[in-house]
């Protein structure tokens, strides 16, 4: 099947916060525990950032298959850096809904001139995201040892990676 990216809506809401609660259940995968964040926040950042462009979901045969987003950091001195979110909804993994994203978030933040640096965090255990990130360009700044704690008790590193447009 074949995946197209559009902008997001703010009734994508739903969907993406359950994929987002899923997704937390996997340790290792997101920072937040699943329904840590409410359906009005997720309702929020989709109108926010829509205004700019910036909020995407991954459909697939008419559902909703990944959802990713480029925020600018918020003070003058640092709002040339967009920091890049990105989740591929469980079960869709390996299907190139992380590859279709990626190619559609790089191409808008090559086309904004205001745009200099995209930067994530992903757990150090997560090889599949970090062969994505590595595969469009990203590159490693460094670590936050022990930044993460599963609801386990486990601590996780942080890696710190980015991008810049050329």
């Amino acid at each position: 099947m074949r995946v197209t990216v559009r902008s997001a809506r703010e009734s994508d809401a739903a969907t993406v916060a359950a994929a987002e609660w899923s997704t937390a259940a996997t340790p290792g995968l997101l920072v937040q525990r699943p329904g840590e964040i409410p359906v009005a926040a997720f309702t929020a950042k989709i109108a926010d950032l829509g205004r700019l462009g910036s909020y995407w979901v991954a459909e697939e045969a008419g559902a909703l298959v990944g959802h990713a987003f480029l925020e600018p950091m918020p003070m003058a001195g640092n709002a040339h850096v967009f920091i890049l979110g990105i989740v591929v909804h469980p079960g869709r993994t390996g299907r190139g809904v992380g590859t279709a994203l990626m190619e559609h978030l790089l191409r808008w933040a090559r086309a904004q001139p205001a745009l200099r640096k995209v930067e994530l965090n992903v757990r150090a255990t997560n090889a599949r995201a970090i062969a994505l990130y590595e595969k469009h360009g990203f590159v490693e700044e460094g670590r936050r040892r022990g930044r993460v704690a599963t609801a386990g008790g486990a601590f996780m590193d942080d890696v710190l990676m980015a991008w810049f447009p050329a």
